[in-house]
């Protein structure tokens, strides 16, 4: 089943594809969510009405990877190097669960400012 959902920051419009994980499941039935942006080097994230446990867990992602991260309870959105990065690398606070990537150029999410109002819909 493909699931697509759309994210709206300020004048930002994304696109994102959700994986076939449990995870990924769990957020499509509880969308739509509405929140304030937190910003922690180049990534965003947000906290969600969803308490997950981790999946599959991962620390080191890719730029335009969507995780979850249960200590948070946050939906995140991965860009860039982080304050946990080394060099280049793209380094989670600790691990997340991968449930899906950006079909858009993740770079947008650039200018993005801390406490901006964000929306994640199904498309």
């Amino acid at each position: 089943m493909d699931r697509q959902i759309r994210i709206k920051v300020g004048s930002i419009i994304a696109l994102a594809n959700l994986y076939n994980t449990k995870t990924a499941d769990a957020i499509w039935q509880a969308l739509p969510f509405e929140s304030k942006v937190n910003t922690w080097g180049k990534e965003i994230y947000f906290g969600i009405p969803l308490k997950k446990e981790l999946e599959g867990g991962q620390s080191l992602v890719n730029p335009g990877d969507l995780g979850y991260w249960p200590p948070g309870n946050a939906f995140c959105i991965f860009f860039g190097p982080t304050p946990a990065s080394n060099g280049d690398e793209i380094r989670a606070a600790s691990a997340v669960s991968i449930f899906g990537r950006l079909v858009d150029d993740p770079m947008v999410f650039d200018s993005t400012k801390e406490g901006e109002q964000i929306i994640i819909e199904r498309v």
